[in-house]
């Protein structure tokens, strides 16, 4: 029981990394670099730390399975095409939209969990679903904005994000044999490093940038973006399971908010935090009743 609960804590803790780096970017891009700057910087510096990590614990490649490598190719480019899809969106939407849009991976990720398990979702999730979609709309402050104007492809774009980011949750939440935490996390950021170089800007590695002072964001950004999170969840995510990796994963919103309040001194509406608290509701209604049938199942085998 112990060990489910420091589980779920891991997830939380991964994505409370990821509700970090919005900030970070926006930080940076106040320094006169783009979005599309830092998200490479950020992979860049993701594989220069998973680097260090595993020559100083490992040195040697493990040896995969054609399904692990599989496993570990689509989690790797979900990873990369998320911050693609996300970054693109932000063109389109209004950063809070985007975020709305984005956290739509909550419910894609719990049908995805139950249609590969083919299973229905149980009453517990839909009520957490519910809590989590309600408290997302009110905490992300889109009440009274108008939405007619926004293009399709902003729609389309931040739903693709949101699919690829759930598929990622799922995917890295499988097993893979012979491959250790940390080799798990340098392999996915280089594969995350080429797709990314592939269609942003892979320039800033060669052409100074990096040396003018974007290189403090990418070592921020690759630590909470890469490290971190990867790590964790791969650490935690087996154990915990897809359908709840989804909804304990909605910590990211609320982080994203609280440290905007923090750094960028934006505002905070009390509907605002009502949305939170809603969040923060829905994530732990699953754990919750798990923990109480657990007491429950252990009682009962006292018992006998």
């Amino acid at each position: 029981m112990k060990q489910n609960w420091i589980y779920s804590l891991l997830i939380v803790i991964a994505a409370s990394s990821y509700g970090i780096l919005s900030t970070i970017v926006k930080v940076a891009m106040q320094h006169g670099y783009t979005s599309a700057e830092a998200v490479t910087s950020q992979y860049f510096f993701g594989f220069l730390l998973a680097l260090l990590l595993f020559i100083l614990t490992q040195r040697t490649l493990p040896k995969v399975t054609k399904s692990g490598a599989l496993t570990l190719l689509i989690a790797g480019i979900c990873t990369a095409v998320t911050g693609i899809f996300y970054g693109q969106s932000l063109n389109y939407l209004p950063a809070s939209l985007a975020v709305v849009m984005l956290f739509q991976f909550t419910w894609i990720g719990l049908f995805m969990n139950c249609f590969a398990n083919k299973r229905l979702p149980s009453r517990i999730e839909l009520f957490s679903l519910a809590f989590l979609l309600a408290g997302t709309i009110l905490a992300a402050g889109i009440i009274d904005v108008d939405l007619s104007q926004i293009a399709w492809q902003g729609w389309a774009l931040g739903l693709a994000a949101a699919f690829t980011f759930a598929a990622f949750l799922q995917i890295n939440a499988r097993r893979v044999e012979g491959v250790t935490m940390i080799g798990r996390t340098f392999i996915l950021s280089v594969i995350a490093l080429i797709v990314i170089s592939i269609f942003l800007t892979p320039e800033i590695i060669w052409n100074g940038q990096l040396g003018t002072g974007l290189w403090k964001f990418g070592m921020a950004l690759g630590l909470f973006g890469i490290i971190l999170p990867i790590l964790l969840f791969s650490i935690a995510a087996p154990k915990v399971g897809g359908a709840l990796v989804s909804i304990l994963s909605a910590m990211e919103l609320p982080v994203a908010i609280i440290v905007s309040v923090i750094v960028l001194k934006e505002s905070l509406t009390i509907i605002q935090v009502g949305g939170i608290i809603l969040v923060l509701f829905g994530m732990v209604l699953p754990s919750y009743f798990a923990a109480k049938k657990m007491r429950t199942i252990d009682k009962k085998e006292k018992l006998t």
